[in-house]
């Protein structure tokens, strides 16, 4: 079981700022703001306990991340929120049955390259 996971932004403010926006329809928010010598980063989470972080780097290596919704409405509305919090489109909402019956997902682009996508595997 994965208990976090990090990834390296060139400009934190940005990257705080749109994963707030990016993140609220699929109820993650801010839970962790550090800004210690050597390390600043911010930990985002739905239940009290932060499991996304992004942290200050000089260098970044896209990676993709896929985030559970509950709903298929939660994929469209994260996939709204990342559109207008400055990502771009890398797959707009929609069944993805190569992957498994019931697979719902959308995927865009952060400010620093990575593959972000929300996924609901329910039915509709």
């Amino acid at each position: 079981m994965i208990d976090h996971i990090g990834l390296k932004t060139r400009d934190f403010e940005r990257a705080k700022a749109f994963y707030a926006a990016a993140l609220a329809p699929l109820g993650y928010t801010l839970l962790r703001d550090i800004d210690v010598p050597g390390y600043r980063g911010a930990g985002f989470g739905a239940d009290r306990k932060p499991d996304f972080w992004i942290g200050q780097a000089e260098t970044t290596t896209p990676v993709h991340l896929a985030i559970a919704a509950q709903t298929r409405a939660q994929v469209d509305a994260f996939h709204r929120a990342a559109l207008a919090a400055g990502a771009k489109d890398n797959g707009a909402p929609g069944p993805r049955p190569m992957y498994h019956p019931g697979y719902y997902g959308a995927f865009v682009i952060d400010p620093d390259g990575h593959n972000l996508e929300a996924v609901c595997h329910k039915p509709e």
